[in-house]
């Protein structure tokens, strides 16, 4: 049986069957026998153990012994890295808490390996505003895994109307975008743009070009023309990113393209960066090893937006990681509720849970330099947050896993309140331990 401890700043003990956890006020933790993973770090690859005092860094070296008021982690293979951060997560407070609760979306995340998440703003009320940033901040206080809110780019998302946009991020927003929807109105994205500069804000911007795609729910290709479904055809991605990167030329300041899913998309965006454009751009665990056969099943959990597209366009994002072009892989956690999921393919709502099995996936297809790159240094540098180290004397923010072993994902793995998993019944590779961050340990 799984069993989730937490190990904070308090004084109580856990008694479980026949097992004791004990959590200790300024807890001493000491990591044993961890390959440090860190392209930044003397430590890089090297087998190590880490002392970690109330928080910090105390000591890294081959052996360091263990005193009774430690708390010890040893772990089979223990792999150690900085903390991951995912830059598209969403949960459901405000408004949807049947399909996600801050807390629980928190947990979830931490015990999926993320030390930080972005959270979008697909909320009700959609977050659009000074009062709703500071409100899922303070929601989020005192949890191991740190929340980031992404501000809606324009009122209610419904891409008429700039946003308060420098009121949110003065309150901690650290990007703006209205997920999933795409800023249709050329002259409001170039506004968008122009205004963000003043104060050195990310804009992102959905790939689609709404009328391009216009009904199709799939990719257009062999497999939508053979089941009759309505296909969206990767067009409709390329003419959104060619509009955006032409008025990225023009306005200068930074954009951030989410969940890239086609080898076009990719060589717009190795060309753009050429030009020396601040462009960044992601890609979800999904559309890297997942592709649209998938869809003979006729299986609402691998409906997701943009849609799982070929084979080859999976390769080309697996090279776009390896060579630089993709920024970041994300797991574009979007939890849906039974009842909007589990219905006929053509009426349920589209989007998949990720978190738990972002890791295990892209395991399976990338090697772990560039995923723990990838996860960690590129999202944090884009997003305007601390790029981390591991060496003496600073913050502990630490990712625990181990790389090896095959297993299949199943409901057991679930720990999200919605089941939507595209995963579900796919072999992945590797299990991820738990985080310690803001000076608390989460195994899971």
């Amino acid at each position: 049986m799984a069993l989730e401890v937490v190990f904070g700043n308090c004084n109580c003990i856990f008694v479980v069957g026949n097992f004791n956890f004990k959590i200790l006020q300024n807890m001493t933790t000491l990591l044993k026998s961890a390959t440090i993973i860190d392209s930044s770090s003397q430590y890089h690859k090297q087998i190590k153990d880490i002392l970690i005092i109330n928080g910090k860094i105390d000591k890294i070296a081959n052996k360091i012994q263990n005193k009774p008021s430690y708390k010890v982690v040893e772990l089979e293979n223990l792999h150690v890295s900085c903390g991951w951060f995912d830059t598209s997560v969403s949960l459901g407070e405000p408004g949807y808490e049947e399909r996600e609760t801050i807390q629980n979306g928190l947990s979830v995340a931490s015990k999926s390996g993320f030390t930080s998440i972005a959270l979008n703003p697909n909320t009700f009320p959609v977050i659009d505003s000074k009062s709703h940033i500071e409100f899922l901040i303070n929601k989020a206080s005192n949890s191991a895994t740190s929340l980031y809110p992404i501000g809606a780019l324009t009122k209610l998302s419904d891409g008429k109307e700039i946003a308060e946009l420098y009121d949110m991020q003065q309150s901690g927003a650290i990007a703006f975008g209205d997920y999933n929807k795409p800023i249709e109105n050329d002259n409001l994205m170039k506004i968008a743009l122009l205004y963000a500069q003043n104060f050195d804000g990310l804009v992102i911007s959905f790939p689609k070009n709404n009328s391009i795609s216009g009904e199709g729910i799939v990719n257009e290709g062999i497999n939508s023309t053979k089941l009759g479904i309505k296909g969206s055809p990767a067009l409709a991605e390329h003419m959104q990113i060619a509009r955006d990167l032409f008025l990225l030329e023009y306005t200068g300041g930074k954009l951030h393209i989410p969940t890239i899913s086609t080898a076009k998309s990719v060589e717009l965006i190795k060309e753009a960066k050429k030009k020396g454009l601040q462009v960044s751009c992601s890609v979800s665990a999904h559309h890297l090893t997942l592709v649209d056969d998938e869809l003979q099943f006729f299986d609402s959990k691998v409906k997701v937006t943009p849609p799982l597209r070929t084979k080859a366009d999976t390769k080309a994002l697996q090279k776009g990681l390896k060579d630089g072009i993709i920024d970041m892989i994300t797991s574009d956690h979007n939890p849906i509720d039974t009842e909007h999921k589990k219905l006929e393919f053509s009426l349920s709502k589209d989007g998949t849970i990720g978190l738990e099995s972002l890791f295990g996936a892209v395991n399976t297809v990338l090697d772990l330099e560039t995923t723990i790159k990838c996860l960690t240094i590129n999202p944090r540098s884009v997003f305007g947050q601390d790029i981390q180290s591991i060496k003496k004397d600073t913050t502990a923010n630490f990712t625990l896993f181990n790389p090896e072993g095959p297993y299949l994902f199943s409901k057991d793995n679930i720990l999200s309140t919605s089941k939507n998993s595209a995963f579900e019944g796919k072999k992945l590779q590797g299990t991820v331990y738990g985080i310690f961050a803001n000076k608390k340990l989460v195994l899971n």
